[in-house]
């Protein structure tokens, strides 16, 4: 067939399914995986070394397609470290091809892919390996695909030397049959642009076709010389081959070779081992062949170095061996992906074997690499396969991988956090993937955080740990009612009520009263305290009161003086607002609460006849309680209350007068013998204080008693200050209480009683010496000293008396001194004042003919006086001084008495 046969046979083609191809274009680009994954096992540290015929136990097999695989028992190992990738053969039309055909190459666009076979097929295939278009190209061999980046231009070679570049969606097409076996092809990455209408292709030689005017095709040779060319790749206006010398790079602006990288093994047959070239980026080339990787940047030459010398250069950056055969190379971020062909050696027979193929992820340094991951594929036919069976291609924008052998097609893909979460699932990392899934809610497809939760809340309670899979039940179920109520019943089934119970939802949402009932019973039946905690904790409201109460009496007929029970009881009834056995059975137990319960509950006409069983329990609170409510318990109420129990009745009346002195004053008589027989300490604060409270019982009482200091007040306030006195004097027998009582009393005659009485006692009169200087002339007591009489400490009394007049001298000069200074002070002050100008304007009158003080004239003179007071007359208007009084005086002032002014001022003009 000819060329033109051929491209005509291929327009028809296209002409049957372009709607498939529209489709094809405007489909997803992401990929639905709907096989097994692998299972990959890492090796966590890169040694690089040479090539090594062992083979390392780390695999992945697929487990879908009707090819048969094979698979190690090492598939069962599990790897500790999660996979990077995960893997899918690809199926529906690519099983039908692979089955009666093999693949030879493949191209991969975000839109769609193109594979080539051994029997001259090239197929269209969407992302899910569906066919949508077919071409019948060659009867032998397809050596090589090329797409542009619009995937709309497409290259095809093939072994028996034609070479096709047409378009996908036009008319456009280029034809050719060598003579020679055309290995090669690409297509200007831009050839959509006219001004790209451009390819390159070669077998033994390089060819670069260029479409000049009148859409006549130019070919020129790049390069020839060197062997066959087995590998291309063209990345914007660089194009990069291998030959079987090595690598070089073209730029097609400045229609240059610009590097030569030569190959390293030359032991190793080109056709056997081929060159993998994969690009970056623009400016990064990476080149695989044998067991050596190199990385290569292009990079712009200095003006000053060019000379003759192209403008750009290649320099390697990064270069390392790998441990098996090259046979493809994608970028991944910042790190690569390497297809490995692997030989072992059998152990039985030493024969060497093909192996299957590793797919590894690596991170480049500038002398060596890191090994990343590391998964060994179980393809189809992988023991018959050599290097150059396998390719890798890649689709950039989705981040996919194409292992593509002659009976197989898998795709390695990122894995995801759908698959993150996956894995850590399978390895019963619960937590970590709760968390995961949180933190990606977003972003996750096939996972639900709630199915995460409770598979985590059941691993925990088959391990046993019941508190923390409730406690994470509060967290994982929510306000989801259903099933909490699911859960609870299933920690019944297990006898384990106890250990969700503190994490039950109390409110948003409320589960069925039959739930906490069922608990409430589990714990009433083991564990008292517990049963209290959670009626305490637990809304009133929750739970069917009078079921709770009536089984809580039940317990109290085998238990009546529970005290935990009967608590609970109380709180029970409480809930039910039956605050009478509520009130009942906490004054029963005395506990603190009965008091918030009565103030709370507004429950005062209750304990008007349980104020004794209150004051028993808590005579503080009590007494305040019930004086803060005197309008709903009346004072004279507890006081018939508390009738019978007089130690209690004087606590209320004490708080009572502590209040108000006047509001108990009927009971003031009575409260005097309350306070002589339970709290004498106050009783004499309280005769002081107490107007209401009759003198004559209160010194019956004293007297009685023999309460000295009590009665000498008494008769001091009943005004019987001598026999007060004496009763001090004769009692007491304490001089400095009788000089105190004599100062209060400040009457002369106290005085005189006590120099008498103390006359004949040297203490009394050491006392007297000390203290009566400041009220009583000291002679008339030292006078009165019999001559000889031995007196303790004379001496220092008499020092005093002395430093006491002394200093009554001192205050008294301080004090006169301190008057003469205010008087000048004030002199100086009033002298300042009076000296001061007065203003005098046309708005002040005479107040004698209360015409203007000034004259309208004021050419013409006239007199004003104005006195200190502010008042100001003519002068004639004033009366003349007469001899006897020759100081003039303010009439006004002189009227009212107010004192008049002593300076008079005169203004004349």
């Amino acid at each position: 067939m000819s060329c033109d046969s051929q491209a005509a046979l291929w327009r028809k083609q296209r002409s049957r399914k372009p709607s498939l191809l529209k489709n094809l274009q405007m489909s997803q680009r992401s990929v639905l995986f709907r096989v097994g994954y692998f299972t990959p096992t890492l090796t966590p540290h890169w040694k690089p070394r040479m090539p090594s015929l062992h083979m390392p136990k780390s695999l992945a097999t697929v487990t879908s397609g009707t090819y048969g695989t094979t698979e190690s028992s090492d598939c069962k190992e599990e790897s500790e470290e999660e996979p990077k990738l995960k893997y899918e053969r690809l199926s529906n039309g690519v099983t039908e091809i692979l089955q009666k055909d093999a693949a030879s190459c493949m191209t991969v666009h975000d839109k769609f892919l193109a594979l080539g076979t051994h029997y001259g097929k090239v197929y269209l295939l969407d992302v899910q390996g569906n066919i949508t278009q077919k071409f019948d190209v060659s009867p032998v061999k397809i050596n090589q695909i090329s797409l542009d980046d619009s995937g709309e231009h497409m290259g095809v070679c093939s072994e028996d030397g034609k070479l096709q570049v047409f378009g996908l969606y036009s008319g456009e097409e280029f034809h050719e049959t060598f003579d020679c076996p055309i290995k090669i092809v690409a297509v200007h990455p831009q050839f959509v642009r006219s001004s790209c209408k451009q390819f390159v292709t070669g077998g033994k030689k390089l060819l670069l076709f260029e479409r000049t005017w009148m859409n006549r095709w130019k070919s020129s040779v790049l390069h020839e010389g060197e062997g066959n060319i087995r590998s291309v790749k063209w990345r914007g206006h660089l194009i990069a081959w291998a030959n079987n010398m090595g690598v070089k790079v073209f730029d097609i602006t400045s229609k240059q070779r610009i590097s030569n990288v030569p190959r390293d093994d030359i032991s190793l047959r080109p056709d056997m081992y081929p060159c993998s070239l994969c690009w970056k980026d623009n400016v990064t080339l990476i080149i695989g062949w044998g067991t050596s990787i190199k990385i290569c940047a292009v990079k712009e030459r200095h003006a000053s170095e060019m000379r003759d010398l192209p403008s750009r250069y290649v320099e390697i950056v990064s270069q390392f061996e790998t441990e098996f055969y090259i046979s493809g190379l994608a970028p991944l971020c910042d790190q690569l992906v390497v297809l490995s062909y692997v030989k072992e050696v059998s152990e039985k027979t030493e024969r060497e074997y093909c192996a299957r193929p590793r797919l590894d992820i690596i991170q480049p340094l500038p002398e060596t690499c890191e090994e990343i991951s590391s998964d060994a594929l179980t393809v189809r036919g992988f023991q018959e396969n050599e290097c150059r069976d396998y390719h890798l291609e890649y689709s950039e924008g989705e981040s996919l991988f194409y292992v593509v052998s002659p009976r197989d097609v898998v795709v390695a893909k990122e894995r995801d956090q759908d698959d993150h979460i996956d894995w850590l699932l399978e390895k019963k990392k619960y937590e970590e993937a709760l968390m995961a899934a949180e933190i990606s809610q977003r972003n996750i497809k096939r996972h639900k955080i709630l199915d995460i939760g409770l598979a985590y809340v059941n691993h925990l309670v088959e391990r046993g740990e019941y508190d923390m899979a409730a406690r994470k039940c509060q967290k994982i179920l929510g306000k989801n009612a259903s099933l909490w109520e699911y859960e609870v019943y299933k920690f019944k089934e297990i006898g384990q009520l106890k250990a969700i119970s503190p994490y039950l939802p109390r409110g948003d949402p409320v589960l069925k009263p039959l739930i906490y009932e069922m608990i409430l019973h589990e714990f009433l039946e083991s564990d008292y305290e517990g049963f209290a905690t959670l009626i305490r904790e637990w809304p009133g409201d929750l739970y069917n009161n009078s079921v709770i109460v009536q089984a809580v009496r039940d317990h109290l007929k085998k238990d009546s003086q529970n005290k935990t029970l009967l608590k609970t009881l109380a709180e029970l009834y409480t809930y039910d607002k039956n605050y009478g056995n509520a009130l009942e059975i906490y004054l029963t137990l005395r506990h603190k609460d009965v008091f918030q319960l009565i103030h709370k509950h507004n429950l005062f006409s209750s304990i008007k006849d349980k104020i004794v069983l209150l004051m028993d329990f808590d005579s503080e609170k009590a007494v305040d309680m019930l004086l803060d409510n005197e309008d709903k318990i009346s004072i004279k109420k507890v006081v018939e209350e508390l009738e019978d129990r007089p130690e209690l009745q004087h606590v209320y009346l004490h708080k009572l007068f502590k209040r108000d002195h006047h509001k108990g004053q009927r009971y003031h008589e009575r409260q005097i013998s309350l306070y002589a027989e339970y709290d004498r300490p106050n009783l004499l604060p309280f005769l002081r204080d107490s107007t209401h409270c009759p003198l004559e019982k209160a010194l019956e009482i004293c007297q009685q008693r023999n309460f000295v200091e009590e009665t000498v007040y008494l008769l001091s306030r009943m005004g019987n200050s001598r026999s007060a006195l004496k009763m001090i004097m004769e009692e007491l027998h304490d001089v400095d209480k009788a000089i105190e009582f004599a100062k209060e009393q400040d009457d002369g005659e106290l005085w005189e009683d006590l120099i008498l009485y103390s006359i004949d006692k040297p203490p009394f009169i050491t006392g007297l010496l000390n203290n009566i200087g400041t009220h009583v002339d000291p002679i008339l007591l030292i006078h009165r000293i019999k001559e000889g009489m031995e007196i303790p400490n004379l001496r220092d009394s008499l020092v005093k008396i002395l430093q006491d007049y002394n200093l009554q001298i001192l205050l008294r000069e301080g004090c006169k001194k301190i008057l003469v200074a205010d008087s000048l002070s004030l002199l100086k002050k009033m002298h300042r004042t009076q000296m001061k100008g007065v203003l005098v304007d046309e708005e002040n009158i005479c107040e004698s003919c209360l015409s203007p003080i000034l004259p309208t004239d004021a050419a013409k003179p006239f007199s004003v006086v104005v006195f200190h007071c502010r008042h100001m007359f003519h002068k004639e208007c004033l009366p003349m001084p007469s001899m006897n009084a020759p100081a003039q005086y303010c009439n006004i002032c002189s009227a009212k008495n107010r004192g008049p002014g002593s300076a008079i001022l005169e203004m004349k003009k």
